[in-house]
């Protein structure tokens, strides 16, 4: 099968498209025929073997395709043997049958970064009924669907950040309520006051660095600031425990691959998601579709920050 694969890190570059064997399933693993494969921006970390777990080469990226089971049941499922391919091995457990309705890039949209944004809101922070809620990349995947999902269950205001106009009209049309752009000198004091002056409950963030920074600066008491992600490669100051005890403030990690094991943390979050594409009320952004042998090109725009919403490879 044709196959993007990497046999040295790096940077876009290293990604090649080559013939690779068929996966073979066993130990319960099911064969999936992939017809559309999501890309995500800790692809490109794993790339560069910069992401949370250490990469073997040589490596398939990709952790998500949506495709047909061998009795022609369309799926979207989590790539274990990497989704930048024709054909992916998948767990059953982690794969999730889908309404004719819904796109291969809706469905994709809602796997890494549907998955992501439902968690960060529900299981990390725990969002309360009229609370205020900061998206960092608010024009990006999780971002996206963060800004709809915030509004949806009962957030009293959302604050996008953005790095562009642009993008901060997208979150504003999606729902959010105020933007702010991403480059602001005083980052902290912009989030206040698009927050009415007042500190700000929940922040989602994954950039790192002086934007975790300047977000954890301007938490309310009992505020939870969710990281998920270092797209700018900076980390930010240490955390000290005495620091959070003094003003009340928590900082929660969070990786997906955490919920793998367990059906309960993966079949109901997508059987809502998916639901509420069918019923019209939740819109995943497609960005871009890609051919297999364009696989640089997309994690380009992914790093160049240029890109919106889902990026999507066909092979």
């Amino acid at each position: 099968m044709r196959a993007v694969q990497i046999s040295e890190f790096g940077g876009p570059e290293v990604l090649r498209v080559t013939e690779v064997p068929d996966p073979v399933p066993s130990d319960g693993l099911v064969l999936v025929d992939v017809t559309s494969a999501g890309v995500n921006y800790a692809d490109t970390h794993q790339v560069e073997n910069s992401y949370l777990s250490a990469t073997t080469l040589p490596m398939i990226p990709g952790s998500e395709v949506v495709g047909k089971l061998p009795d022609g049941t369309r799926v979207a499922a989590f790539a274990l043997s990497g989704g930048y391919a024709e054909k992916a091995l998948a767990y059953p457990h982690m794969t999730f049958p889908l309404p004719d309705e819904v796109t291969d890039g809706q469905a994709l949209s809602l796997m890494v970064q549907g998955l992501t944004a439902w968690h960060l809101l529900r299981t990390s922070t725990h969002l309360q009924s009229g609370e205020s809620v900061v998206v960092h990349a608010a024009a990006g995947g999780v971002g996206t669907l963060a800004v709809q999902l915030a509004k949806q269950w009962g957030a009293g205001r959302v604050i996008a950040v953005a790095s562009s106009d642009d993008k901060l009209k997208l979150a504003l049309d999606l729902g959010a309520d105020v933007g702010v752009l991403a480059g602001a000198d005083d980052l902290k004091g912009a989030l206040q006051e698009a927050n009415g002056g007042r500190k700000v409950d929940i922040v989602l963030e994954m950039v790192g660095g002086p934007t975790f920074d300047a977000s954890l600066a301007a938490l309310a008491p009992f505020g939870r600031l969710a990281t998920f992600g270092m797209a700018g490669r900076v980390p930010p100051k240490p955390v000290h425990a005495g620091e959070l005890m003094a003003k009340s403030r928590a900082v929660i990690g969070f990786w997906l691959a955490h919920c793998f094991g367990s059906a309960e943390l993966l079949q109901p979050q997508m059987a809502e998601l998916l639901g509420m594409v069918s019923a019209g009320t939740l819109t995943p952004l497609v960005g871009g579709t890609y051919a297999l042998a364009d696989a640089r090109l997309a994690h380009e725009a992914l790093r160049s920050r240029g890109s919106v919403g889902k990026l999507v490879l066909e092979p």
